[in-house]
């Protein structure tokens, strides 16, 4: 595709311990496009944000083994010098942290960090930095700009910090931006400011979006490409509506069952039995299976062989040893509106 931003194949991470070594991502592929979202989602500990750390370039040390290739741009990222990918970083590609207390510098200003996000990709002077670090703040919704940026972050609230975080991440109109929970620990009111304020950005910068979320809510208002994760891997891709109109993983099936329902219904909510697995241990077979309600169905395969991530539909993967018919006959597809 020519629009074709960001590109991962067969994407792996891991990291050697004193315990063993942690699979955190193993074989991840997918492709983001200009002006389009894909979510990726998942429980905690699944490979999600290790996943996009190493897109940005931001795992390293000799304890942290990286294969598989990052194609951004053209550019290939995995192997490239650490210049290359700082270069990158800020300018063409940026990321939104889960915490901006943590991600923003106590000690500065927000002028001061926004200045700076500007001037190392920009021969721009401290007067024409702040000026358009303003007129960022401002886009992003931020009334009394001129206050913020005199301010330090632990006088903003949650959603103030979220917001110059944003600004932050788009001051350079980047042509990828990574969203790592975005909306985590914000009340729903801001949640729903901060969705919006992201799909008006996008149309005006017409940027890639790679939203990592628990939210499933938030995936289907904002993405249009889905990829399930758990244990390191992806369990599920699809559009957004087939995987929730169609899911073919019983992982999927678990995290759709868990969701809320506004229905009027006494029905109880069904969550997945046990816990993620360890990534220092993962389960032979599938490594959903220990969990999964349906392995009888299908018998030892699921204890001893590891599951391809096959075609299940047109532009519909998923890795599961249920056949299609054994699949809908236990969830049966729902009529889309």
């Amino acid at each position: 595709m020519s629009n074709q931003i960001l590109s991962v194949e067969n994407l792996s991470v891991s990291f050697k311990t004193e315990d063993g070594i942690v699979r955190a991502v193993s074989g991840l592929s997918y492709s983001v496009s200009a002006g389009k979202t894909l979510a990726v989602v998942g429980e905690s500990g699944s490979g999600k944000s290790v996943s996009s750390l190493a897109v940005m370039g931001l795992l390293s040390g000799s304890k942290v083994n990286i294969t598989g290739e990052v194609h951004f741009d053209g550019k290939q990222l995995i192997g490239a010098s650490p210049e290359e990918v700082r270069a990158l970083r800020g300018e063409d590609m940026a990321m939104i942290f889960q915490d901006p207390l943590s991600a923003l510098h106590p000690f500065y200003r927000i002028s001061a960090q926004l200045i700076e996000a500007v001037q190392v990709h920009r021969n721009l002077s401290n007067d024409e930095a702040e000026k358009l670090a303003g007129k960022m703040l401002d886009r992003v919704g931020i009334p009394s700009v001129d206050r913020v940026l005199r301010a330090y972050p632990h006088e903003l609230s949650g959603g103030m910090r979220q917001r110059v975080m944003i600004a932050m991440a788009l001051i350079n109109e980047p042509k990828l931006l990574i969203a790592d929970e975005p909306t985590t620990a914000l009340d729903v009111t801001v949640q729903a400011q901060i969705l919006e304020l992201l799909r008006n950005l996008q149309n005006d910068f017409n940027t890639a979006i790679v939203l990592i979320t628990h939210d499933l809510g938030v995936v289907a208002d904002m993405s249009d490409e889905v990829i399930v994760m758990y244990g390191g891997s992806a369990v599920e891709h699809a559009p957004v509506r087939e995987l929730f109109y169609s899911p073919q993983m019983p992982y999927t099936w678990g995290l759709l069952d868990s969701i809320p329902q506004i229905s009027g219904t006494d029905d109880r909510l069904e969550p997945i039995p046990g816990s993620p697995p360890s990534l220092i241990n993962v389960p032979a077979g599938c490594v959903f299976a220990p969990r999964c309600i349906h392995k009888s169905e299908v018998g030892e395969r699921c204890s001893t062989e590891y599951p391809e991530l096959l075609s299940v539909g047109v532009d519909h993967q998923a890795r599961c040893h249920l056949s299609t018919q054994q699949r809908n006959s236990i969830r049966p597809a729902k009529a889309s509106p």
